[in-house]
């Protein structure tokens, strides 16, 4: 990605489960704890989860990994986990709080769709769908750009109707255009071969067009096994 995760804007991954979404953020997590000489941003993580995948005991062995003192990091992790969509946008409020008192690196919401599809099924909630996710997604850019963090958030996928079954890829990320426009870098995580995946700079101001890979190990993300 030159340079990491951009601070001060959205990035989102999306992809297939199993594909390191959420170990990805567990690495995050770590990783920008870490001082800047070796690439971290010295600063503390919140992490809003939706899902219920957080693992502290996961963070421990990122931490260890990384030479961290691994009790040190799990506490530099704030962590919330939300029930309802309504409940994840009262987080951010919380969030703003706590990242005023201290310095704050990161923020990942992982998932940040998730409570709004089951909150809102249906094509009738639709609008109303769209508008709340657009809500959170605007204050989330918000705190970016005034406390200075790298937001990070995790999307599903849904099957693409209108993609040929047989085309390269027959899936997109859900939330259409209100999260395409929210997220200044997006990437795309797919399953390569074995534990092995593969990332793909999906749309980026700055980036051209990219791909890596990384494996999913139990100490987090790392490089790819040949």
């Amino acid at each position: 990605l030159e340079g990491g995760i951009e601070t001060g804007s959205i990035t989102e991954v999306f992809g297939e489960f199993r594909t390191g979404k959420t170990q990805l953020c567990h690495t995050l997590c770590v990783t920008c704890q870490m001082p800047v000489t070796e690439g971290g941003a010295e600063g503390k993580a919140i992490y809003i989860d939706t899902e219920g995948t957080f693992r502290p005991q996961r963070l421990q062995a990122i931490a260890e990994r990384f030479g961290l003192d691994p009790s040190v990091a799990l506490e530099n992790v704030a962590y919330a986990r939300a029930h309802n969509s309504e409940h994840q946008t009262e987080l951010l409020k919380l969030a703003a709080a706590i990242m005023s008192q201290d310095r704050y690196a990161l923020m990942v919401v992982d998932s940040a769709t998730a409570l709004y599809r089951t909150d809102y099924s249906g094509r009738g909630e639709l609008s109303e769908r769209q508008m709340q996710l657009a809500q959170f997604l605007r204050q989330l850019t918000r705190l970016a750009e005034e406390f200075g963090v790298a937001v990070f958030i995790t999307n599903q996928v849904v099957a693409n109707p209108d993609g040929m079954s047989f085309a390269k890829d027959s899936t997109k990320p859900i939330g259409g255009n209100i999260i395409a426009h929210a997220s200044t870098t997006r990437l795309r995580l797919r399953k390569g071969r074995g534990e092995n995946r593969i990332c793909t700079v999906f749309d980026s101001p700055t980036l051209p067009e990219a791909d890596a890979q990384y494996a999913v190990g139990p100490q987090g993300i790392c490089d790819a096994q040949d």
